[in-house]
C-alpha cells in the first residue's frame, strides 16, 4: 500500500511538471471522496495548476453538479467507463483545464456484485484536443482505505501520463 508521503512525493511532482509545462488539472471524484483534490493541494503553488475538483458521490450530484445524463447513469450505472469518461469531460469543460481525471469506484466493504465487485474503480480521462478515454482497475476485495489509495495513487499516475510529460 502507498503510504501518505509516497502519494503527497507523487502529487509534488505531478504539480513541479504541469507547472513547469504550463498545464491545468481538474478532477471529478466519486469514491475518493476529495482525496485527490487534497493531496494536489497540500503541494504549496498547487493554485497555479489545480483549477477545481467536484466531489459527486452521488447520482444526483453527478446528474447536478457535473451535468451527467440521467440515461447514462441508469443504463450503465455509476460504476462504469460511460459514466467516468462523462465525468472527466464535464469536469475539464467546466473547469477550463488540459486535463481532468475521474474516479467512480465500490471501495467497500460492501455495494459490490458480482459484475461489479468491491475494489473494481473507473477511471476517467479527459485531455483538451483528444478523445476522452476509460479504464478500470480492480484493487481487489480489501479495506475501504486500501482501495482508496490505490484509486488516488493510479489517478495521479494516469494524469501524469496523459500530460505527456
Amino acid at each position: 500500500m502507498f503510504s501518505d508521503q509516497e502519494l503527497q512525493q507523487k502529487a509534488e511532482n505531478l504539480i513541479k511538471l504541469a507547472g513547469s509545462h504550463g498545464l491545468t488539472v481538474g478532477t471529478a471524484e466519486s469514491c475518493t471522496g476529495g482525496w485527490i483534490g487534497k493531496i494536489l493541494t497540500d503541494v504549496a503553488g498547487s493554485s497555479q495548476v489545480f483549477m477545481g475538483g467536484l466531489v459527486t458521490y452521488s447520482n444526483q450530484a453527478k446528474q447536478d453538479l457535473l451535468g451527467i445524463p440521467p440515461e447514462i447513469l441508469e443504463f450503465y450505472g455509476a460504476v462504469s467507463e460511460p459514466t467516468a469518461i462523462a465525468m472527466a469531460s464535464q469536469a475539464r469543460d467546466m473547469l477550463h483545464t488540459d486535463i481532468a481525471v475521474s474516479v467512480t469506484g465500490i471501495a467497500g466493504p460492501g455495494g459490490g456484485t458480482s459484475e461489479k465487485p468491491v475494489g473494481m474503480v473507473c477511471f476517467g480521462i479527459a485531455i483538451k484536443g483528444q478523445k476522452p478515454s476509460s479504464r478500470i482497475e480492480q484493487f481487489g476485495d480489501n479495506s475501504r482505505d486500501y482501495i482508496r489509495r490505490q484509486t488516488v495513487n493510479k489517478a495521479l499516475d494516469l494524469v501524469l501520463l496523459g500530460l505527456g510529460i
